[in-house]
C-alpha cells in the first residue's frame, strides 16, 4: 500500500504541470471571443457581454478532458418583465418545466424585443394579458448573424489575430451557436448561448442552509446569484442551474483537502482510460463534478479528504452506485436522473470504473519508472450487487452505506466510533439481504 500513494501524487503533479499553461490557453481564446462579442453588442446593445468569467477558468484549469465550454450572453431584458409560462405538459420525466417568454401587454421597455427578428405575436383571443412571445431559435439566428458581421468587422481592423478564428466553423445549433477559437497551438469550441437571468427558488438549496461538506454560508450566497433561462427548443426556454454548480464547486475549493484533486484526477484517469483518450463516448466533466458534490455532502467529515487516495475513492464509490443503479441524481433536483437517455452503455462503463477501483495502478503509470507489479486487486468478489441496494431502498443513499463500500475498497481509514458503528449495522443489515456478492 506504501508505494501507491506516491503514484498517485505522481499522477496528479502531472496534470498540475500543465494548468497554468491551460488557463493561459483558456484566457486566450476567452479574449478573443469576448472582441467578438464586444462588437456584437455594438451592432446590437440586445446582446450583453458577461465579463465575469473567472468561474469558467477555474472550471476549465480541473479538466484534461476537452470538449465545448458554454459561452454565456445575457440579453438586454429581466426575466421579471416578461410573463414567464411554465407549461406543465413540457416536464420531461427527467427535466425542468419549459417555459416561454411573454412580452406582457402592460410592459414598458420592451420594444426592442417586439421586432420581427425575435418576436412572434399571439392573436388577440389567445392571451388578453400577453402581445406575444420571445422565440429562441429566432435569438439564436439574429445572434448568428451578428456574429458573423462581428468577425469579419474584427478581422478588417486587426483587433483578432490571424487564424484565430475559422468562420466556417460556426454552426448553428438548436440549442446555441457553436464556433472553434484558436488559443495558439490547440482550438477549444465553444458553445455561444443566449440567456435571460432570473430570480428562482431553489428548494434544494432552501432547505440545506446548513447542508454539510460545504463551507458555512456559501449555499445562501450561491442561492441569491439567480439562474438563467437558456433554450429548450425552438419556442421553449429552460431553467440552467450550470452555473450555479459551478459555483458549488468553486466553494469546495475553500476547504482543505483534496475534494477538486481527485475530481481532475478521475476527469484525467476518465478521458485516458475510460474513454480512450477521448475516442469513445462516456462520461462528461459535468458527470464527475456532480459526483463530487454529492460525495462532498455524503462525506462531509475533513478526514474523508485529507488524503489523495482516500479521496479520490469517496468519489469512486459514489460513481460506482450510480452506474450500478443506472441513476445518476441531478444535485439540485434528485428526481432528474442524468444518466438517462445519454446512448452510453453504462455496463460496459461499470466495468472499465470498477476494474479501475479494484486495480488502479496500470491506469496510474504515465512514465516507464513506473512499471513493476501491481498490487493485487482489491475486490476478493465484486461489489454490484451490494451497490444496487439504494435502486430498492433510497435510505441507503447516505454516509453508513457508503463507507461500507470504502472499506470493500480498503480504504475506510476513519477513527470514529459512531460511525465504524453505523458502518457495521448497515453492513449486517445488507448482508442478511443478501446485497454482498460471495
Amino acid at each position: 500500500m506504501a508505494m501507491q500513494v506516491p503514484l498517485w501524487h505522481h499522477y496528479l503533479r502531472a496534470i498540475r504541470s500543465r494548468e497554468a499553461a491551460r488557463v493561459q490557453e483558456y484566457q486566450r481564446a476567452e479574449d478573443v471571443l469576448l472582441t467578438v462579442l464586444e462588437h456584437v453588442h455594438t451592432l446590437d446593445p440586445r446582446f450583453l457581454v458577461d465579463y465575469s468569467r473567472d468561474l469558467e477558468a477555474f472550471q476549465f484549469s480541473l479538466r484534461s478532458s476537452d470538449g465545448p465550454l458554454d459561452m454565456e450572453v445575457p440579453l438586454s431584458v429581466e426575466a421579471a418583465a416578461l410573463l414567464i409560462e411554465e407549461l406543465g405538459d413540457a416536464q420531461t420525466e427527467n427535466g425542468p418545466v419549459h417555459c416561454r417568454l411573454g412580452v406582457p401587454r402592460a410592459g414598458s421597455g420592451l420594444e426592442p424585443w417586439m421586432t420581427e427578428d425575435v418576436f412572434t405575436a399571439s392573436s388577440e383571443e389567445d392571451s388578453a394579458a400577453c402581445l406575444g412571445h420571445i422565440e429562441p431559435s429566432k435569438v439564436l439566428h439574429v445572434l448568428k448573424d451578428r456574429l458573423v458581421a462581428a468577425i469579419v468587422h474584427c478581422k478588417h481592423h486587426g483587433l483578432i489575430a490571424p487564424g484565430s478564428l475559422n468562420m466556417d466553423s460556426l454552426r448553428e445549433e438548436e440549442l446555441g451557436l457553436s464556433l472553434l477559437v484558436s488559443s495558439g497551438w490547440r482550438s477549444i469550441r465553444f458553445t455561444i448561448v443566449p440567456v435571460v437571468q432570473r430570480k428562482h427558488r431553489m428548494p434544494t438549496l432552501e432547505g440545506a442552509q446548513l447542508m454539510p461538506g460545504f463551507p458555512e454560508g456559501s449555499l445562501k450566497r450561491i442561492m441569491g446569484q439567480g439562474v438563467a433561462l437558456v433554450p429548450a427548443s425552438a419556442q421553449l426556454w429552460r431553467v440552467s442551474t450550470d452555473h450555479l454548480l459551478t459555483r458549488m464547486l468553486s466553494a469546495l475549493g475553500c476547504l482543505q483537502g483534496h475534494r477538486l484533486d481527485s475530481l481532475s484526477l478521475l476527469d484525467r484517469v476518465n478521458h485516458e482510460s475510460w474513454r480512450d483518450g477521448g475516442q469513445s463516448p462516456g462520461l462528461s466533466f459535468s458527470h464527475l463534478k456532480t459526483v463530487l458534490l454529492w460525495a462532498s455532502v455524503l462525506f462531509p467529515a475533513p478526514e474523508d479528504w485529507a488524503e489523495l487516495q482516500g479521496a479520490t475513492y469517496r468519489l469512486l464509490v459514489v460513481l460506482l452506485c450510480c452506474l450500478a443503479t443506472s441513476n445518476l441524481p441531478h444535485f439540485l433536483h434528485p428526481e432528474w436522473n442524468l444518466l438517462q437517455d445519454t446512448g452510453l452503455d453504462l455496463r460496459a462503463l461499470y466495468q472499465r470504473v470498477e476494474l479501475f477501483a479494484s486495480q488502479p495502478e496500470a491506469a496510474l503509470r504515465i512514465h516507464v519508472t513506473h512499471l513493476g507489479r501491481s498490487p493485487p486487486p482489491r475486490l476478493s468478489n465484486g461489489v454490484r450487487a451490494l451497490l444496487q441496494l439504494p435502486a430498492s431502498d433510497p435510505a441507503y443513499w447516505a454516509t453508513a452505506y457508503f463507507d461500507v463500500l470504502l472499506d470493500k475498497f480498503q480504504v475506510f481509514h476513519i477513527q470514529d466510533k459512531d460511525r465504524i458503528s453505523a458502518m457495521q449495522s448497515i453492513f449486517h443489515k445488507a448482508k442478511t439481504l443478501g446485497g454482498e456478492d460471495h
